[in-house]
């Protein structure tokens, strides 16, 4: 993503979307946001990703995320595509998607935030956006960006993963280890003094005896 690295301020684009003309900044409000790009509508992969991001949408709103699509179609095409997308979860097909999309059609919003896939191409020979994840904070800076091949479908489960860990450490001065989900131990971070990790974590801190003999490997339950 030439250009935009973490901590960045995300850019306040405007755009045309299913819901009308916004302004980023504006949609988010004080929420966190989630923007996902896909190739194109009326195709496979996407179609089971922004139905599997729709049915897990409350999932993102319990979490205070605002949800937001991005492709190079028009804003008819999407309206359209989202009825086949609903269509996919049998039980929500006459529900609207709970989320809008963005028609960046001439490209102008995928090539300032670096979503293009050069090796993807339409008819023409333009090049497609791929499948780009970014997340947003509350003071509308880059907290997680991750890029996939068109080739390759998300994990929406992932993402709800990353979105808990995030929102945790933006609080608490604590990392999350490999694999952690939501209940598990969590790790003090190095930078943590401690007496100020013992006043900060009640429930005690627990360390891992290494070869090296450092005392970095700190846990605790939050």
């Amino acid at each position: 993503m030439p250009g935009l690295l973490l901590g960045d301020v995300f850019p306040n684009f405007e755009a045309e979307t299913t819901i009308g003309r916004i302004k980023f900044h504006d949609f988010l409000g004080n929420s966190w946001g989630i923007l996902f790009s896909h190739p194109r509508d009326f195709t496979p992969v996407c179609t089971t990703e922004l139905a599997c991001a729709a049915r897990i949408s409350d999932e993102f709103k319990k979490r205070g995320v605002k949800m937001i699509a991005l492709s190079i179609d028009s804003v008819e095409d999407h309206r359209n595509w989202s009825k086949d997308v609903m269509a996919f979860n049998s039980d929500e097909a006459e529900s609207p998607l709970p989320f809008p999309i963005i028609a960046d059609d001439k490209r102008e919003l995928s090539v300032q935030l670096g979503m293009l896939d050069p090796d993807e191409r339409d008819k023409d020979g333009l090049p497609l956006t791929a499948r780009c994840v970014f997340v947003v904070g509350p003071d509308k800076k880059l907290k997680l960006s991750i890029l996939y091949p068109a080739t390759t479908g998300r994990n929406f489960d992932e993402l709800l993963r990353v979105i808990d860990s995030l929102q945790l450490t933006a609080q608490k001065k604590v990392a999350t280890p490999v694999d952690w989900k939501p209940g598990d131990k969590v790790m003090v971070i190095p930078s943590l003094s401690e007496a100020d990790a013992a006043a900060l974590f009640p429930a005690g801190v627990t360390t891992k005896e290494l070869p090296s003999g450092k005392k970095y490997l700190r846990y605790t339950q939050v």
